[in-house]
C-alpha cells in the first residue's frame, strides 16, 4: 500500500485538531451555539472555526474551555503562540465526507 500524501497528513491533522477540540468542548459541557451566543458572535461561527480559521471564534472557544487558542489550533498558530498570517492555504481546504471516510479507513488499516 502507498503511504500517506503529504496532503492527506495534513487533512488527517486538521481533522483530528478539529475532533480534539469538538471533544473538548462537550467535556466542558458546552455547545458550539452556547459559544457563540456567550461570546456575541454570529450564529454558526463557533461551528466554522472547527473546519477553518476564524480569529474571533478560535479565542471564544479557547476562552470557553480554559486553554490558550495556539493549543487548539497548532496548524493555525506558530510554535511561539502567534497567529499564522496569512493562514496556510490548506487551513482552508474544507473536508468531504469522503475525505472524512478515507481518512478513517487509512487509520483503521494503520492500526
Amino acid at each position: 500500500m502507498h503511504g500517506d500524501t503529504l496532503d492527506d497528513k495534513a487533512k488527517r491533522a486538521r481533522l483530528e485538531e478539529s475532533k480534539e477540540v469538538r471533544t473538548l468542548i462537550y467535556e466542558w459541557g458546552l455547545t458550539l451555539l452556547e459559544i457563540d451566543r456567550k461570546y456575541k458572535l454570529p450564529r454558526g461561527t463557533a461551528g466554522t472555526t472547527l473546519r477553518e480559521p476564524n480569529l474571533a471564534g478560535e479565542k471564544a472557544i479557547a476562552k470557553a474551555v480554559g486553554v490558550k487558542a495556539f493549543q487548539l489550533w497548532p496548524s493555525r498558530y506558530h510554535s511561539n503562540g502567534r497567529r499564522k498570517s496569512p493562514q496556510p492555504s490548506e487551513n482552508y481546504d474544507r473536508l468531504t465526507s469522503q475525505d472524512r471516510s478515507r481518512l478513517a479507513q487509512a487509520q483503521k488499516g494503520a492500526a
